[in-house]
């Protein structure tokens, strides 16, 4: 991983992404694809960040990208405005409550990271080993940032498809009343509980029922 933050310049279109890779630790090129597609939506749905619920965002991977798209657009798993769908894809749909617009941004197929650098996948997997000198570490390091510069500058059509589409909204974050785990005594959302034999547990503690072996 890369633990060089390039500041941001005066100027620069792209200064936030120094809060985007101090929030994440580190910089790499699943946060500037997802830096990139949430400034791709901001600016399109003509929103700014969000206070509250004014956005929604709906992530279809739990990778890098999403630490990106919490701090530019303010939806976060605290808020309850970003939802995840395990879908293994590098895509995101984003919901302007106020005007109803919604864009997906999704991964373009026909473009691959890995061609910005074919040298570099190899060089990865010797790093993620932990077994590496510093001089590779040092390579690694500047070769990421290339990298991650590029994506930053690239045509957007270029790394995303984005299509405008038409998606149910989604209700706002409820609030519930935690009720005790009969077992372990801990508070839990009553929306979260399964009640078993007139008591009440939470899913850790409840003996979850299936008839498949």
């Amino acid at each position: 991983m890369c633990d060089t933050i390039p500041p941001g310049r005066p100027g620069d279109t792209h200064s936030r992404f120094a809060e985007a890779a101090a929030f994440h630790g580190h910089i790499c090129p699943g946060l500037a694809t997802g830096y990139r597609a949430a400034e791709i939506a901001l600016s399109r749905l003509r929103s700014g960040r969000s206070e509250d619920e004014e956005l929604v965002t709906i992530a279809e991977t739990d990778a890098c990208s999403v630490d990106a798209v919490q701090v530019m657009t303010g939806c976060t798993a605290g808020k309850g405005n970003l939802l995840f769908k395990d879908y293994g894809k590098h895509a995101f749909t984003f919901i302007n409550r106020r005007t109803g617009a919604a864009i997906r941004v999704a991964a373009n197929p026909s473009f691959n990271i890995d061609s910005l650098d074919p040298e570099l996948a190899p060089l990865r997997a010797r790093v993620m080993q932990g077994r590496v000198p510093d001089e590779e570490w040092a390579e690694y390091r500047k070769r990421t940032n290339r990298i991650v510069e590029t994506i930053l500058d690239l045509p957007a059509e270029k790394l995303f498809t984005i299509q405008e589409v038409d998606i149910e909204i989604p209700e706002r974050a409820r609030i519930f009343r935690s009720v005790p785990c009969a077992k372990c005594g801990e508070l839990t959302a009553e929306s979260r509980v399964r009640l078993e034999n007139g008591e009440v547990f939470c899913y850790a503690c409840s003996k979850e029922y299936t008839r498949r072996g």
